[in-house]
């Protein structure tokens, strides 16, 4: 057992060096990594003015105080942010795929997920993610909630979980891209969809839509679940109130059940050449 640790720890030991250096390799064109932080911001402006609408010209929706709606917003955009960072490189893979240069990465001795994550530093994701934490930043000192212990823990597994859903959404799209490479459309179609829903308690929209935004594309799961736990609006939910408490150990199941798929479809992958 201590083998494995001791193994797991060098793993990430050296994802960590090689993420350093891919950053530090971005410094370099200081012009360039600047623009790029400012594109991640100018990408999020929409969220920005959302939420200064919420709150300037609207009392509320659905049951919700505007300050309600500004915490959902919030701990979306800042899950966001977080995996724009950490996981966001599978559009990488389309192109990995259709030039037959996947095989590389079976080559070497590190896991080819990780190898794809850590292929290239996202500098347009500092600007997301600085996004994220003001607009989270905001809404948390707004909220009027007391922030005991208790809350603070489920609203950062909350974020965490929202993190991995998503990665969970694109894990699913990539393990059918190594068979059908066109799959990589649909990634930035679900981007639009949870920027364009997700910022909305989801009871305001017909039932269908958010049964579809629940069980079919789980947005649901990634903010206004945890926000409605913490603001309890359970009861007005289309799922038991236990469902939403357990949101972020939820999110994680999906996650490492995308993984094991992807585990799954890399085993069976054989190349352009079939």
């Amino acid at each position: 057992m201590r083998e494995k640790w001791r193994a797991f720890a060098a793993a990430w030991k050296l994802a960590l060096r090689i993420a350093g250096l891919s950053f530090r390799a971005e410094l370099e064109y200081r012009a360039n990594f600047v623009t790029n932080v400012i594109f991640g911001i100018a990408w999020q402006s929409a969220t920005i003015v959302f939420a200064t609408v919420i709150l300037s010209s609207f009392p509320g929706m659905g049951g919700w105080s505007s300050h309600q709606v500004l915490l959902i917003v919030g701990m979306r955009t800042l899950s966001h942010g977080l995996y724009a960072l950490i996981f966001d490189r599978n559009y990488l893979l389309e192109m990995l795929v259709q030039d037959g240069r996947l095989e590389t990465f079976l080559l070497r001795p590190m896991r080819v997920y990780r190898q794809i994550q850590l292929a290239v530093f996202p500098t347009s994701a500092i600007g997301d993610l600085l996004v994220g934490v003001s607009i989270f930043t905001w809404a948390v000192s707004v909220s009027g909630l007391h922030w005991t212990p208790a809350r603070i823990a489920y609203l950062a597994s909350g974020v965490i979980g929202g993190m991995l859903m998503e990665a969970a959404m694109a894990t699913t799209l990539a393990s059918l891209l190594l068979r059908y490479p066109a799959t990589m459309a649909w990634n930035a179609w679900i981007e639009d969809l949870a920027g364009t829903f997700g910022n909305y308690p989801l009871n305001i929209f017909p039932s269908p839509i958010t049964s579809a935004l629940t069980f079919v594309l789980p947005l649901a799961f990634i903010a206004y679940f945890p926000a409605a736990v913490l603001t309890r609006h359970t009861g007005g939910l289309n799922v038991p109130a236990a469902v939403a408490v357990a949101a972020p150990l939820i999110c994680l199941g999906a996650y490492v059940g995308t993984r094991l798929l992807w585990n799954a479809r890399l085993r069976r992958y054989t190349g352009v050449t079939g």
